[in-house]
């Protein structure tokens, strides 16, 4: 597996995946992707509906922990795919030692596939381990998914110093018979760039190791503009160029949470969702794939 943490990808898939738990450059305000106009076109072409979400740990921008809540406003994006972002595994008494992962697929019917940035030891009286997160749902099959390695200066540490560390997570879908690489993300949300510059190097590394349609959502903690995403801009575009703010919920008054793809996804709308059940909103995107198989 290529830049893997071994360990977390098959806690992750035995928990999660295999536990179904309920059954050239262009500019970031430019997307290459179009909607498809011919019959011809729409028959070689696979809909989905791929979002993107900080559940804030299941609390709103109230800070109140409602995991019903944050349920209540995934199920609204009638998405097929979400990349979900500060997801809680037995974290802490913030989100009451629940598995937010398996929780919000079980009550959604969907596949899960959790991707640890933090692995720690069982709080006291407590038999699980501690982990924070991504996560991806899906109503498609995961055939399969890896939680790579990004660099990142860790939040546990007193004294951090940039490192690989995991919590990037990829699943390969199997969409009506096509492929398609789906990635869930949270950059670094210190007010210096240089380690979302190299994470955006990273990713792209492990991007350019797959091949076919490619989906990059997340908290990019950035605007799509911000001179540490350029490189991005190109291998993908930006879904919504001229998409409105995502944070905060209330009252946004920045664009830092993203969907992204690559040349073989066709984009033919997109929109926020306004709920507070989160300090973000959600992005959703609806896309055609181009037929390819597994």
């Amino acid at each position: 597996m290529k830049h893997a943490n071994r360990l977390s990808v098959y806690r992750s898939l035995a928990a999660g995946v295999l536990a179904f738990v309920a059954l050239g450059a262009t500019a970031p305000g430019v997307a290459t992707a179009r909607p498809s106009t011919t019959a011809g076109q729409a028959t070689r072409s696979v809909p989905l509906r791929v979002a993107t979400y900080n559940i804030h740990a299941g609390a709103g921008e109230d800070n109140v922990f409602d995991l019903d809540r944050t349920a209540d406003a995934v199920r609204a994006l009638h998405a097929d795919v979400i990349g979900l972002q500060e997801v809680d595994v037995h974290w802490d008494a913030r989100s009451n030692f629940t598995d937010e992962a398996h929780e919000l697929a079980a009550r959604l019917h969907m596949r899960v596939f959790f991707a640890p940035i933090y692995d720690l030891p069982p709080a006291p009286e407590h038999t699980e381990r501690r982990q924070y997160g991504v996560a991806i749902l899906s109503r498609h099959p995961i055939v399969r998914a890896e939680n790579h390695e990004i660099t990142r200066l860790s939040t546990q540490d007193p004294n951090p110093v940039p490192a690989p560390a995991p919590g990037f997570a990829e699943v390969t879908l199997r969409v009506r018979g096509t492929a398609v690489h789906v990635y869930s993300t949270h950059l670094d949300y210190r007010a210096d760039p240089t380690v979302r510059r190299t994470q955006v190097d990273d990713m792209l590394g492990i991007l350019a190791e797959d091949s076919g349609p490619k989906i990059l959502v997340g908290d990019f903690n950035a605007e799509p503009g911000a001179p540490e995403l350029a490189k991005l801009w190109g291998p993908l575009a930006d879904a919504a160029p001229q998409g409105g703010k995502t944070y905060p919920a209330i009252t946004p008054v920045k664009r830092i949470d993203v969907v992204s793809v690559s040349p073989e996804v066709t984009v033919t709308g997109t929109h926020e969702e306004e709920t507070a059940a989160s300090d973000h909103r959600p992005v959703v995107a609806d896309l055609l794939l181009r037929r390819r198989g597994i």
